[in-house]
């Protein structure tokens, strides 16, 4: 099954950036869907509640992609990225 990844014009604008690339989120996404589909993967994944209810926040390091997965239609779109501090805001 294929999955659509979407990112939104902040979480672009941020990794266009030095901080962290495009490759690393979405080794971080995959890993992710496939925690979902069942396997047994390491990968730090908690369901949002409050403003971001319906989100995952998908850890790694300092670094949070704010995510929000559609199973239905496979896609995934990224909301933010950005570093444990600024994130939530």
């Amino acid at each position: 099954m294929t999955w659509r990844i979407l990112i939104s014009r902040d979480a672009k604008k941020f990794l266009e950036g030095d901080n962290f690339s495009i490759e690393e989120v979405n080794e971080l996404i995959v890993k992710a869907i496939r925690r979902f589909q069942g396997e047994d993967i390491a990968v730090d994944i908690k369901k949002l509640k409050g403003k971001w209810q319906g989100f995952y926040r998908v850890r790694s390091g300092k670094m949070r992609v704010i995510a929000e997965f559609n199973f239905e239609d496979s896609a995934v779109f990224i909301e933010e990225v950005d570093y444990r501090g600024n994130v939530y805001k």
